[in-house]
């Protein structure tokens, strides 16, 4: 949930340079509907900050898009960027290296279990979450198609289907039953 992923930034030292990239990536996963691995093969020169745009130029499929970033991710963006050390990948180690996807993935254990949150937290789920708030937030769905990545709005519908039930329960605790 939102608050879930607000309780897992706070969870992230806004000091630390480790806190500071940590929380920059889990934004931009988030607000952005990346995958890990999109995330991970970012580059500096993939970020303006100024139109608050990100080019993922290795999709699934190794397909490109463009997706938009809010003032509060280019923030949190920026501030990596201002302290990050000088390497080919945008988030990376604080000696250069390239970051690990199973690193990411016991990080956000970490935080969740420092955050409190009992749930099973990991990379897809922040893309879940950003795909059902577009769905509450009336987003078209070829819209939400293109900002996933997806080739198909069938994939689109059949993800969404599996990630924001919302109407489907809303229905269902509705109902009434006369007799």
């Amino acid at each position: 949930t939102r608050a879930e992923v607000n309780a897992l930034l706070a969870a992230c030292s806004t000091r630390a340079p480790t806190g500071i990239r940590n929380r920059a990536l889990i934004t931009v996963m988030y607000r952005c509907g990346l995958r890990i691995t999109e995330a991970l093969a970012l580059k500096p020169s993939d970020a303006d900050l100024v139109n608050g745009t990100l080019r993922v130029l290795h999709g699934k499929g190794d397909k490109a898009r463009t997706t938009g970033m809010d003032p509060r991710t280019v923030d949190a963006l920026a501030r990596w960027m201002d302290i990050r050390p000088r390497s080919c990948a945008l988030f990376c180690t604080l000696e250069g290296a390239r970051m690990q996807t199973g690193y990411v993935r016991d990080m956000l254990k970490r935080k969740a279990a420092r955050a409190g949150i009992e749930k099973r937290v990991h990379p897809h789920g922040l893309r879940h979450t950003h795909a059902a708030e577009l769905v509450r937030e009336g987003v078209p769905m070829n819209v939400i198609r293109d900002q996933l990545g997806h080739t198909s709005l069938a994939t689109t519908d059949r993800y969404l289907r599996n990630v924001a039930p919302a109407d489907v329960i809303g229905m269902g605790r509705a109902r009434t039953w006369e007799g």
